[in-house]
């Protein structure tokens, strides 16, 4: 039976977002994929929830997609504020693994200011997937956090990436390749992670 992947937007954009429905089909490969948004998007606001209301919320669609999706195994897969609350969802709720895609570790890109406890209060085994370009959670200040840390976990970078794990074009004709390339690495690192959580 395919894990069920429970895919959660960052805080700008909603589900219906390419970026999303392009990461929606991909994740397909691996598992039975849901989306949802979160109460202040589809109410049309532009200032995310506080953060209890955002876990509630994230539970909520979680419960909703096992009734429809009677899995064995649940991964959490989250692009930036998305994967954050997915964190805090797995303190709550029993899932199989976690994927933070460009986990927003510096609130506005503050180093000062960490998002690092949720980190450290982990369980879970979780990948974060990082672009070097990304502004919002620095690689050094993860690798630290990442040694801190008590849950397996483990790292793919992505080479010239941004927040959106997005290469510039420059980078990618100087490599010859394109970024479909870049995402199909990005999948098959998500693969060999889930793979071993969900072969029961």
């Amino acid at each position: 039976m395919k894990p069920l992947i429970l895919l959660a937007p960052g805080a700008g954009a909603p589900s219906s977002h390419p970026w999303m429905q392009n990461w929606k089909d991909r994740l397909g490969e691996i598992g039975d994929v849901e989306t949802f948004d979160y109460d202040y998007m589809r109410e049309g606001r532009k200032r995310p929830d506080p953060l209890p209301r955002l876990i509630a919320a994230h539970r909520e669609a979680l419960s909703k997609a096992r009734e429809r999706h009677p899995s064995t195994s649940t991964i959490l897969i989250g692009k930036s504020m998305g994967g954050r609350i997915g964190c805090h969802v797995s303190l709550e709720e029993k899932v199989d693994g976690l994927v933070c895609l460009g986990y927003p570790l510096c609130a506005m890109g503050d180093r000062t200011k960490l998002r690092d406890e949720v980190l450290r209060a982990l369980a879970t085994p979780i990948l974060f997937v990082q672009g070097t370009r990304d502004s919002l959670c620095p690689l050094d200040l993860l690798e630290k956090v990442r040694t801190e840390m008590t849950a397996p976990n483990l790292i793919h970078i992505v080479e010239g990436g941004d927040h959106s794990l997005s290469v510039t074009k420059r980078q990618l004709l100087a490599a010859g390749e394109t970024q479909d390339d870049v995402d199909r690495r990005i999948l098959e690192a998500i693969k060999a992670f889930v793979g071993p959580l969900t072969s029961e």
